[in-house]
């Protein structure tokens, strides 16, 4: 019901409304805080500002690695050479290397650390499985050891050898004298491991129908650990769920394989005419200049491969500059195409490798996939600095510099579902992805796995938009993250947790802070401000170390918005968004017209007389007292307190003479003034959203600063003024701040809707539709009735 209120000028003139203040235990001071001491204190090394200072240092380490794949054995034996040059102002008097591949090493931390028990029925590789690592219990069954077996540590240029020390996934090598600021050293390590079934990073994949493997090498050398300004030595045991943290520096790598294997890489292969045949070399070319992927080794050629033997051995050289790793992907089963694309005037080949199994898919969109990602990543971040870049099929998805590991395959007979073409597209884009977070943009992922995953699929998501405006996204849309934020608090972990102790990694570490990019530049900030700022982020820290305050400063400093709030809600905290519009009440200002008020007042009591038990006591009173008797009316049984006098009209003339010109247009104006009142039942603070639905039909929308919570965090009321009459109101209408609990977002209160459940006949029940409309499809054209009238031949 509309209420009316007395029009009073001074009142208005500020603005509409008064401040609330605070009443009770409110937390909206400390929500809308800086951050403060939370942040690392700036210096001359990592600004105020998040870009790095004029202090600024990282370290470097150059590799010369020479390697042979045994693919009768699967192992791998290589050698290296390490020049590593420190820029920090320390001494060092040893270093530390990650030796990752001792996360198989029976008794490892991380196998002894997994939780698991007796079932009452258990396989023999279950019960050989219990003390191994949980993502690769079934790559370590047996009497092989997969770990390093460290042969040789020795100074470069003396060779003699160096003390060492191997603590799990680490090495500290002892050095013959500290290396000083603007020095380098160089020294040897030797190595073997047998190669484990891939699990999710690495390993080889077995194809049982022609007795081959494919190998997707990576981890597989001991590998430098970061010296930085921020840990000192970053040592962290490598337990398996928090990734990698690495130096940058420049590669050379020569990597002897049987023969008849195809070999993509890091980098850009420099004896291409020792390895590649005449043919394959000419299609190289052409691949050059060609707008869609050129077969360098065709389906015919590789499977042609998968039934010989090789008759010796090949080396294949590789150069990567500027890189923080270094894998590849090895066998005789590869099928191999290419196409060259432009990015920002550098040429960049795009490839993929995949076998038999792959195809029809992976020859179909995987390296147009691999160019389109390159594209639109570097609209968004930085320009693709590489001169290649690769995408290789097996059943996972990992990322390295340059190359990536990827699924998506199709079923036996070719077919696959939409399911399985959708989820190929979006994991190629994410490995391809993290080219730029973290092989450029170069985060500590052992130490924050969100600062790579999150912001790598915040743009996969964008990138999956601009590859097709209906891709089924799986992260980044608000009411995605819904399921996940509104679980009990008490098994949640903030997003700004170590990587090795995240719960639920992937709505945690990609989905939520994916979901919270998202939410920042479509209803926080807005796409230009975002777009420039993370563009600045990516710019100022690429090839460099950034920590997550460096991206907090740089998105405040390069846009102008105060975030501190959001990174406190959506980062460091575990609540979540439930808004609750509780109540609408629905002014007019009294014009004091008498016509007008004394119809309305009228009105009203006409509908208070007309009740039910009114309409029954007509037939059940036959006849009233007074009805009956004349003589008990008085003056006010004829009075008609609705109309209006001349006493009225006069007053409501004075009252339009007081008014100036401006008050009495707002007086007559015909105004509808609505107070909502909104409660915060989750904590998070975000924008309030309402839509507004008129009796006419047609809608608006008001929008609210998340500020509109900074004096009070648990309720807040708002004017909102319309020409036109409301009939809905509704929060967060196009699903923006992943609120969890939708029922309370509309006022009045829109009717329950049933959950729906299916009935089927005893005997089971299977969906409608199949899982592969594309097998369904063929097997009806197969079996469809040839079409009548076409010509007779008899």
């Amino acid at each position: 019901m509309r209420k009316q209120f007395i029009f009073y000028w001074l009142m208005l003139t500020g603005g509409g409304l008064l401040a609330q203040p605070p009443a009770g235990n409110y937390h909206a001071n400390d929500r809308f805080e800086q951050l403060g001491a939370t942040l690392p204190t700036p210096n001359t090394t990592r600004t105020a500002s998040g870009a790095p200072g004029k202090d600024f240092w990282q370290q470097r380490a150059d590799y010369d690695i020479k390697a042979e794949l045994d693919d009768e054995q699967r192992k791998i034996t290589g050698s290296e050479t390490i020049t590593y040059h420190n820029y920090s102002p320390d001494e060092l008097k040893y270093v530390w290397l990650q030796l990752d591949q001792n996360l198989f090493a029976k008794g490892s931390i991380n196998a002894l650390s997994q939780h698991n028990s007796i079932q009452p029925q258990m396989s023999s590789n279950a019960v050989r499985g219990l003390n191994a690592p949980s993502s690769v219990r079934s790559s370590i069954t047996g009497d092989k050891d997969y770990d390093f077996k460290i042969t040789s540590v020795k100074d470069a240029k003396t060779g003699k050898p160096l003390p060492y020390t191997i603590n799990n996934t680490m090495m500290r090598v002892e050095l013959p004298v500290g290396i000083k600021t603007g020095q380098s050293y160089a020294f040897s390590v030797d190595w073997n491991y047998f190669i484990n079934e891939y699990y999710g990073r690495a390993g080889y994949e077995f194809f049982p129908k022609d007795g081959n493997t494919n190998y997707f090498i990576a981890h597989w050398f001991p590998r430098m650990c970061v010296y930085d300004d921020v840990n000192g030595w970053q040592h962290k045991q490598f337990l398996g769920q928090g990734e990698f943290t690495l130096t940058f520096g420049n590669y050379k790598v020569a990597i002897t394989v049987p023969n008849d294997h195809i070999v993509g890489a890091t980098g850009e292969i420099q004896n291409m005419a020792q390895v590649l045949t005449p043919e394959q070399q000419k299609r190289m070319e052409k691949a050059k200049t060609a707008t869609r992927p050129v077969l360098i080794v065709s389906q015919e050629e590789a499977e042609k491969a998968e039934k010989g033997k090789p008759t010796g051995k090949k080396t294949w050289i590789f150069k990567a500059d500027n890189v923080r790793d270094f894998a590849f992907a090895s066998s005789r089963k590869f099928i191999w195409d290419a196409m060259q694309v432009e990015q920002a005037g550098k040429k960049v080949m795009c490839m993929s490798l995949y076998s038999k199994e792959g195809n029809p898919l992976w020859g179909q969109y995987s390296t147009m996939v691999i160019a389109h990602t390159i594209k639109t990543y570097s609209k968004f971040s930085i320009d693709y600095p590489y001169p290649v870049c690769y995408s290789c099929h097996v059943n996972g998805g990992m990322e390295y510099p340059m190359i990536s590991f990827n699924g998506g395959r199709p079923d036996p007979d070719g077919t696959y579902s939409e399911g399985t073409k959708f989820g190929m597209i979006g994991v190629i884009i994410h490995e391809v992805g993290h080219n730029f977070f973290p092989m450029i943009v170069n985060s500590d992922e052992r130490q924050w796995g969100w600062m790579d995953e999150g912001l790598n699929t915040f743009v996969q998501y964008l990138t999956e938009k601009e590859w097709d405006r209906d891709f089924p996204a799986r992260r980044g849309e608000p009411q995605d993250i819904v399921e996940y934020m509104k679980q009990d608090t008490k098994n949640l972990v903030p997003i700004m947790t170590s990587s090795d102790n995240i719960m639920m990694y992937g709505p945690n570490a990609y989905a939520k802070p994916a979901t919270a990019l998202n939410i920042l530049r479509e209803t926080v900030m807005g796409r230009e401000l975002f777009d420039y700022a993370f563009k600045e982020y990516s710019r100022r820290w690429a090839f460099k170390n950034p920590t997550p305050a460096d991206f907090f400063r740089t998105m405040e400093d390069a846009s102008g918005v105060d975030l501190d709030w959001f990174w406190k809600g959506w980062f460091y905290g575990v609540e979540p968004v439930d808004q609750d519009l509780v109540e609408v009440e629905w002014f007019a200002v009294d014009t004091q017209n008498p016509d007008l008020n004394k119809a309305e007042a009228k009105k009203q009591a006409d509908e208070k007389r007309n009740t039910v038990a009114r309409q029954r006591d007509k037939d059940y009173i036959k006849e009233s007292v007074v009805e009956k008797n004349p003589d008990m009316k008085d003056f006010y049984n004829t009075y008609d307190p609705y109309k209006v006098t001349d006493t009225d009209k006069k007053k409501y003339e004075a009252y339009l003479a007081s008014l100036s010109p401006d008050e009495r247009k707002l007086v007559e104006s015909g105004l509808n003034f609505y107070t909502l009142k909104v409660k915060n039942k989750g904590g998070l603070p975000m924008p309030v959203i309402v839509k507004m639905q008129f009796e006419d039909g047609t809608d608006s929308v008001a929008r609210f600063p998340a500020e509109i919570w900074r004096l009070n965090d648990q309720q807040v009321s708002k004017v909102v003024t319309t020409k036109k009459k409301v009939v809905q109101w509704t929060l967060d209408p196009y699903r923006e701040i992943a609120d969890i609990d939708e029922e309370s977002n509309h006022f009045p209160r829109q009717p329950a809707q049933p959950t729906r459940f299916q009935l089927f006949k005893g005997g089971g029940f299977q969906r409608g539709g199949g899982s592969n409309p594309m097998r369904e499809a063929q097997q009806n054209q197969q079996t469809r009735p040839a079409q009548q009238g076409g010509a007779n031949k008899n």
